[in-house]
């Protein structure tokens, strides 16, 4: 039975793509296999709403799975054609004076939808049904480290059946749930003449230590002594480009952000995210006299009650 990909995130069929994308990376959060190790229901749901988010988060491909349901996302799958093949239904497919060949511009025996439906003698149509010349996809997942999804790179890995390891070139700015299609590097050709089907990688990002994601932006918290807090200071900031001086100013409270354009994730023909950076007060620990002295020697130097202003 078909899926409903609009049902299986939880979404109306009108949803915009914010609540699309809200609605995916909460059930994704629930369902990742590191927080349900060894829970099969739960991997295959998490399949599920990636194979649906990838559907829905595409205009292109959302628009094909509105109008033809899961075979408009097939490989091959040829929209014209097949408007005009549904179309020709309506008048009366396979009546005096209508060829496929005419339909389908003498393409009847292509790979994909097409194909599929005329080896399945769907709608009437006639003639002797084709053989299948290309291998089938295989799904598969990759799980990859913070820095290499926010960098891109090249990663070599095993496919079962395949003796040699697969060089696969991961794009900057991949995402949880990204997906990546590798050509000719599935399943194996069912004749000598056909081509091996597509190897299709669903992405996982493990988390970092330090820095976090939203969207094309990365958010990370510095810690500050309270002496650079107080009156200012100029600190490194690392980044996925090399360390930057920030400039921070006198005063700075604890929670308080500021922004490095440019210094989140770039991805191919997109403007670069920012770098947000928020602080974290340090606090001594030490019991050390000369501590102990300095902080009770702060205190009666101000000594206004920092939470007077906070009322029910």
């Amino acid at each position: 039975m078909a899926k409903d990909f609009y049902a299986i995130l939880g979404v109306p069929r009108g949803a915009d793509a914010d609540t699309i994308k809200k609605a995916y990376r909460k059930l994704a959060t629930q369902l990742h296999p590191d927080k349900n190790p060894g829970d099969k229901q739960a991997e295959s749901r998490f399949k599920e709403i990636n194979r649906a988010n990838d559907a829905l988060s595409d205009a292109k491909k959302r628009a094909l799975y509105d109008e033809f349901g899961e075979e408009g996302l097939r490989e091959g799958f040829e929209a014209d054609k097949a408007r005009a093949f549904r179309d020709a239904q309506k008048r009366g497919f396979g009546g005096a004076g209508v060829r496929l060949e005419d339909l389908f511009g003498g393409n009847v025996g292509g790979d994909g939808f097409l194909q599929d439906f005329f080896q399945r003698g769907g709608g009437g149509a006639r003639g002797r049904p084709r053989r299948r010349t290309r291998g089938d996809d295989i799904e598969s997942e990759l799980t990859l480290d913070f820095v290499t999804a926010v960098r891109g790179g090249t990663l070599q890995i095993s496919i079962a059946g395949r003796a040699e390891p697969v060089s696969v070139r991961i794009p900057a700015g991949a995402d949880e749930g990204s997906r990546l299609r590798i050509p000719t590097m599935g399943g194996p050709a069912p004749a000598s003449d056909g081509t091996p089907g597509d190897l299709l990688l669903t992405l996982h990002v493990r988390p970092h230590a330090h820095f976090t994601r939203e969207g094309d932006d990365l958010h990370l918290e510095l810690p500050l002594t309270i002496a650079e807090a107080y009156r200012g200071a100029k600190v490194k900031v690392p980044t996925f480009d090399g360390p930057v001086t920030m400039k921070i100013p006198s005063g700075t409270q604890g929670g308080q952000k500021m922004r490095l354009r440019g210094r989140g994730i770039a991805r191919k023909g997109k403007e670069p995210g920012d770098l947000y950076v928020s602080f974290r007060i340090l606090v001594p620990t030490s019991d050390d006299p000369s501590v102990v002295a300095a902080i009770e020697a702060l205190e009666k130097a101000d000594p206004e009650d920092p939470r007077a202003a906070i009322e029910v």
